[in-house]
Parts: structure tokens; sequence; C-alpha cells
């Protein structure tokens, strides 16, 4: 099972179905590697949170929603995000580590250092976030 796609609702109960999803994903691949399990697994909780607090939807009868697609190949894994939310204001190349005594502000960053990419654009009225970490 080297891809599995989810949707969930953009909730804080989806996060715990997201990492419940990656879990049998990931161990369904057989990679024997905790470093590149974690630096994968922290980034995907780090940006669907941010995705449970930060998006905005107009259309409010379709409810906030977003989509989980997993793969790994020969060369690296791959986790990509959609949601169904407003353009995120968001400049990657800007992220800065919170202060330490911010209680937030730290996903982004941590995200940022834990991949070996992490990109974002808005198409076709959607965020899409790419999470890449090489093997």
């Amino acid at each position: 099972m080297s891809t599995s796609s989810f949707e969930v609702e953009a909730t804080v109960e989806s996060l715990d179905v997201v990492q419940d999803h990656f879990a049998r994903w990931w161990d369904g691949l057989g990679i024997d590697d905790p470093a590149l399990r974690f630096k994968l697994e922290t980034a995907l909780a780090e940006i669907a949170a941010n995705i449970v607090e930060h998006t905005r939807r107009t259309d409010r009868e379709a409810g906030r929603r977003y989509t989980v697609d997993l793969d790994a190949t020969g060369q690296e894994l791959t986790a990509v995000l959609t949601d169904n939310g407003r353009p995120a204001d968001v400049d990657l190349g800007a992220v800065t580590m919170a202060d330490v005594h911010e209680e937030s502000g730290r996903g982004l960053a941590l995200a940022i250092a834990a991949l070996d990419r992490l990109e974002h654009r808005h198409e076709h009225g959607r965020n899409v976030w790419t999470l890449v970490c090489e093997r």
C-alpha cells in the first residue's frame, strides 16, 4: 500500500483521524526508519492543525473539508493536503520560529524544519500543501 487518500471535515477531531490513517499507511510500507517517520508525521500533523485552525470557507453549506493524499516511492514520501478554504495568506520563505514564550506560531516552522520540501499554492478554489521527505 504505497498510496492512501481520504477526506475529513476540518475539525479538531479530524487530527486524530489523520494520524490514525497515517499510522496504518506507514505500517503498510514496511519502512524501518523512525526518524523519517517522525519528520513526515510531525509535518503532517502541523499542517493539518493549521488547516483546522486557520482556513475559512465562504460557502458555509459545503462545510470546511480537506483531503490527505499519501504516497511513497523509492525516492520520496509525499503528503498532499488540499482544503476548500479561502487562499491562505502565507509566505513560506518568511516563516520563522515563534519566540519561546509564545503559545503558538511554531507549526509552519516545525514543518519546514522537518521536511525536505514544503510547498503551498492556491488553485481552483483550494489550498494545496505538498510535504516531501526524501528517502
